[in-house]
């Protein structure tokens, strides 16, 4: 009988690869930047509409995955002024989503000033989401291992890809639940203002750490 010698991803414990299964579902459905987004897009835009916001995230988180793998988070790391940077255009950008999300008007009608977030905005917005880069360097420093590290980038990669598109489609699903109770023009201002003020909330711990 032939024997068959598998990548070093494969001979780790079980353990581990669960908890990297745990991690990436904790993380992706808990609440941040993205998830309440999907959660207001969902209110005043609809499921279908929210469709390319969502694998934006999904998609864009997962190449910066493999970019944090790639060494990318370790420059971060060793150069201050690069992560001080991307907080300042994390805080500038959250600011302008926020206002935008507070100015927003009602589920889809004429007087409605925002769309939804296009493909290629959600994905572009990891770049500076601090959650995104927690989740990222976090992924990356513990559930890697050094041979095959590539192959356990991709793997980390993967399971990412896979669990955290249907956590975060939760959130917009949760939004379309509430249409009917926030079709009341007052109480639909008063949730796209709490969560404006959520997503500025959210962003809060890691800045003051700076980390």
């Amino acid at each position: 009988m032939v024997s068959v010698a598998y990548p070093a991803w494969f001979n780790m414990e079980a353990e581990l690869f669960w908890a990297l299964c745990v991690f990436a579902t904790v993380s992706s459905v808990t609440p941040g930047p993205n998830n309440m987004m999907l959660l207001a897009s969902g209110v005043n835009f609809g499921f279908r509409a929210t469709l390319a916001h969502m694998m934006g995230i999904s998609i864009g988180f997962t190449v910066m995955l493999v970019a944090v793998g790639a060494g990318l988070g370790v420059a971060l790391l060793a150069v201050p002024l690069l992560h001080d940077v991307l907080r300042g255009l994390c805080a500038l950008y959250m600011l302008y989503l926020a206002y935008s999300l507070a100015r927003s008007g009602g589920l889809g009608g004429e007087k409605a000033r925002a769309r939804p977030m296009r493909f290629i905005e959600a994905a572009l917005f990891q770049w500076v989401n601090p959650k995104a880069w927690a989740m990222g360097l976090t992924a990356m420093t513990a559930y890697t291992v050094p041979d095959p590290f590539w192959f356990s980038i991709f793997v980390v990669a993967v399971v990412f890809g896979v669990i955290n598109l249907p956590c975060i489609a939760l959130w917009a699903g949760f939004g379309v639940g509430l249409r009917g109770f926030l079709s009341d023009p007052l109480r639909l201002r008063l949730f796209n203002g709490a969560m404006a003020v959520l997503l500025l909330l959210s962003t809060l711990p890691l800045l003051w750490d700076g980390k």
